[in-house]
């Protein structure tokens, strides 16, 4: 069975599973530092506790003009049912463990921002099926499992370099994400709006229930490799290639089968699916997390897997502070910026027992930093003795401003972080583990290049997003076949060295 399970499901087939006990009152403070969260009795212990965050200083948090509100709706949120099972972030968690020695990769792709307004069935569908489309392509050519994990089911809350956004003289706080404010630019989509948090996670438990349905219901089934390929992307280059690919894997499951392998083995059926988003919101964040009944640790059950983004990966800060003490497995956005000291003492807070599968390093740095900053930092993990897997995420490293004045990123330079991050890793001896991209299953024009040319010109034919630039199916496969190609390579030139050390003495290679 797959590992996706949506909402409501979780109570019926685990009565025993135990929601959080009670917690001190809450109130918002904003102090000059900015917005904080405290609780009725900060705790001065190093101990972990589920509202041991308050404490510590909180970034990135909205302030909420009406605080009894939003308490209203965490405690309606605490009431509610898991979004997700703390058994299947377990089994996430076994697989990233693979993908960091080398023996299963990543692929991490979603929205940038999800929407109330892009909500539908359609939307949902397209981008699995590209990430199953990615997933094909990358099994072929690395022969090992692909992790997926969408960025979908709860990647609202976006964290904003200033508080406030001023156009044509009049100043409004920053759009912060559909679970918090509107897009809109009038004074009162602005302001953060706590009934916004019920509306996210019903929209996460609806996204949740339909992927668990396209996971385990038959969408996912191998024999239907040929039917994932988009309508718009028939006759075109990766669309060709894709179905060039698809013949081949058609080829080897009449093998297979030939071979005594039934159709109806789950292996050919069903797949793994697993969400994720950035852990932002900590209130939201809180109120979703449960004591798992079967082994006594917290779980934040509004997604299988969480990362901390690089404006809030404080040491002392209240984000880290959360995460160290939930056990799904974790992501650490780092760019350029990042110290090597510093990612070892992140590491250390948020994983002491140095288990494998729990921390996954996402670089984001574009290319020429990539190649100057990625060798410290492997060096500086590997040297502390540290288990993570090394992830791209070659977007956000790569975005600038269109003529037009649209954001936008070049295909050309998401390929070259790509590339670079690859080269890293044979020059160090480690293991590239994954990607990260911002995608789409849309049709949309909102990054330049690929084979399919989109031009600075075509960028307003088609810009769907509300907040930064996706690639879109074309790319997202084109950007596939290229990394496919480097783990085939990887692979051939691994099993070359595999296959001398095998030769007899005084046998030729």
């Amino acid at each position: 069975m797959a590992a996706l399970i949506g909402a409501g499901s979780i109570a019926a087939a685990n009565p025993s599973y135990s929601v959080r006990p009670a917690v001190p009152p809450r109130k918002l403070t904003v102090s000059a530092s900015g917005p904080s969260v405290v609780s009725g009795s900060p705790s001065a212990s190093l101990s972990w506790s589920l509202d041991s965050w308050r404490s510590k200083k909180a970034l990135q948090i909205p302030v909420y003009p009406d605080a009894e509100a939003l308490e209203s709706v965490l405690q309606s949120l605490e009431r509610y049912p898991p979004l997700v099972f703390a058994g299947e972030a377990r089994k996430l968690e076994e697989k990233l463990a693979d993908a960091a020695v080398g023996k299963a990769f990543l692929l991490q792709g979603g929205d940038c921002a999800e929407s109330f307004k892009e909500f539908n069935g359609n939307n949902i569908r397209d981008t699995f099926r590209v990430l199953l489309q990615m997933a094909v392509v990358l099994t072929f050519g690395g022969q090992m499992p692909i992790i997926k994990v969408g960025r979908m089911a709860g990647q609202f809350a976006k964290p904003r370099s200033d508080s406030s956004e001023t156009r044509d003289g009049v100043e409004l706080p920053s759009y912060r994400g559909d679970n918090i404010n509107g897009d809109s630019f009038d004074e009162k989509s602005r302001i953060p709006d706590p009934q916004r948090l019920l509306r996210a996670y019903s929209q996460s438990a609806g996204t949740l229930n339909l992927l668990r349905a396209f996971a385990t219901g038959g969408y996912a089934s191998i024999q239907r490799v040929t039917q994932w390929n988009l309508d718009f992307l028939q006759h075109s280059e990766q669309g060709d290639r894709y179905m060039e690919l698809a013949q081949r894997v058609d080829e080897a499951i009449g093998f297979m089968t030939a071979a005594g392998l039934t159709l109806e083995h789950p292996l050919m059926t069903t797949t793994d699916f697993w969400t994720s988003h950035e852990c932002l919101h900590l209130p939201y964040e809180q109120a979703l997390t449960r004591e798992d009944s079967t082994s006594g640790l917290y779980y934040d059950c509004s997604a299988h897997m969480l990362w901390v983004g690089e404006r809030t990966r404080q040491l002392d800060g209240a984000h880290i502070e959360f995460l160290r003490g939930v056990a799904n497995p974790l992501g650490i956005k780092v760019s350029d910026k990042m110290d090597p000291s510093e990612l070892v003492k992140l590491c250390e807070i948020l994983n002491p027992h140095n288990k494998p599968g729990r921390l996954t390093v996402i670089t984001r740095m574009g290319a020429e930093n990539m190649r100057i900053k990625l060798p410290h930092l492997i060096r500086a993990v590997r040297g502390a003795g540290l288990i993570v897997s090394w992830v791209s995420d070659p977007m956000h490293g790569n975005t600038m401003k269109a003529p037009c004045g649209l954001k936008t990123r070049s295909f050309d330079a998401i390929r070259s972080e790509l590339r670079a991050f690859f080269d890293v890793h044979d020059q160090e001896g480690s293991h590239p583990g994954g990607v990260h991209l911002e995608m789409t299953g849309q049709n949309v024009t909102e990054c330049i290049g690929g084979s399919k040319t989109v031009t600075f010109d075509d960028l307003n034919s088609r810009y769907h997003t509300h907040c930064d630039p996706r690639l879109n199916a074309s790319q997202s496969l084109e950007l596939a076949f290229a990394i496919a190609e480097r783990l085939r390579r990887r692979r051939i030139r691994s099993w070359g060295k595999s296959a001398f050390a095998r030769v007899p003495e005084g046998a030729t290679a």
